[in-house]
């Protein structure tokens, strides 16, 4: 992705690389260029997106408030494509990254007040999680995880709708990520190390937590490790013959729970980041998958059903292999704050796509026709 950033950069006239996304590809913001300036949202810029599915540069005609494209702080996570911002108490869901929604007419959402429990000051967030595409379907319920032992639901149909705040005082899920099961109708999310789930819903777990230990099988997996400092990669046995639940060896590790709507299989992913000191960059990802039965079976695997992964800021989700562009199935697309890239789980291939700063790095599933092509927006296009 760093070659093509090379190359478009002369034509375009990149200036401000933002990674966030629309609901309707597996994307990231490629650019925001100003506009001018409107009552309702102030700054605007139209919309420039990178598309994985078909490797096209989409250059909407949409106008979006420069301050949400830029972060500015107050964006806190996204899911189907509905951005969420936290201001003065106040989360709100929009669409305006989606560029075939309405730009004079935009969906702005806002949540009810939010209730802090006690003991727990911060609203800092880590992600959220919707149960449907839509915060305005009936049945959609709404999961924002702070950083701490709040998660909080709610259903925003509901016109008199409230928070449901549920407390989980282990610390191990104080940073977790959280996702939506359609498996088990819950809301999931992995204790840090992966040695076990918590799962809520608004019925008899908005309370008390479902929790699930994970089986993990003696198992065996080499990795070659690319040392920075002398430019080689190195042999290492990434784990010998003992329990995964050891295996966090790198300077940091997150755990992601990813379910594919295709198969309804449950993924655990662990991505390691060996972190820079100096500049808090990842120098180096690595990515270990285990497939989740409802029994709580945990199986290192390769093999994700031909489906790729994506993981960022955003509910990670799965997504065929067939609809992207190059058909690899089996990798994992990353998108972080300082860098994004794809790892291969099938050759080992690594493509780091480039270290840059983005305000909100988010990925959401596509929006395809009939066929199984992404719908464009009607701006222009351009092929990479």
């Amino acid at each position: 992705m760093s070659h093509f950033l090379r190359r478009l950069k002369p034509s375009f006239g990149v200036s401000h690389l933002t990674a966030a996304s629309s609901r309707s590809f597996s994307n990231c913001i490629f650019k925001v260029k100003p506009c001018g300036t409107t009552v309702r949202d102030g700054d605007v810029g139209y919309l420039a997106i990178y598309s994985y599915v078909d490797k096209l540069i989409d250059c909407t005609e949409k106008k979006v408030p420069m301050e949400l494209a830029k972060g500015m702080g107050t964006t806190i996570g996204a899911s189907h494509g509905w951005v969420a911002t936290l201001k003065n108490g106040i989360i709100r869901l929009q669409d305006d990254f989606d560029p075939y929604a309405s730009y004079t007419d935009p969906k702005r959402i806002p949540l009810p007040p939010l209730v802090t429990l006690p003991h727990c000051q911060t609203q800092i967030v880590t992600n959220i999680a919707m149960s449907s595409s839509s915060p305005e379907d009936e049945d959609c319920i709404v999961a924002v995880k702070f950083l701490g032992p709040q998660l909080s639901l709610c259903r925003p149909s509901q016109g008199d709708c409230k928070w449901s705040n549920i407390r989980i005082s282990d610390p191990s899920f104080f940073s977790s990520h959280v996702m939506y099961s359609k498996r088990d109708g819950m809301f999931s999310m992995p204790a840090a190390g992966g040695n076990y789930t918590a799962s809520c819903d608004l019925g008899r777990h908005v309370n008390e937590p479902k929790i699930q230990m994970l089986s993990y099988p003696k198992q065996r997996v080499f990795e070659d490790m690319y040392v920075k400092s002398t430019g080689t990669f190195i042999e290492k046995e990434f784990l010998r013959k003992f329990d995964w639940k050891h295996s966090d060896w790198s300077c940091r590790m997150e755990h992601y729970l990813v379910e594919s709507s295709h198969t309804g299989e449950t993924f655990l992913v662990k991505w390691s980041k060996d972190i820079n000191p100096q500049d808090g960059r990842s120098e180096l990802d690595l990515f270990l998958v285990l497939r989740i039965d409802e029994e709580g079976n945990a199986v290192y695997t390769k093999d994700f059903g031909d489906e790729c992964i994506f993981i960022s800021k955003a509910e990670s989700f799965c997504l065929p292999a067939s609809y992207l562009h190059d058909k690899r199935p089996n990798c994992i697309y990353h998108l972080s704050n300082t860098s994004f890239g794809i790892n291969c789980m099938d050759d080992d291939e690594k493509e780091r796509g480039g270290e840059f700063t983005f305000p909100g790095p988010f990925w959401f599933p596509p929006k395809l026709d009939s066929k199984g092509k992404r719908i464009l927006s009607s701006g222009i296009q351009y092929q990479v």
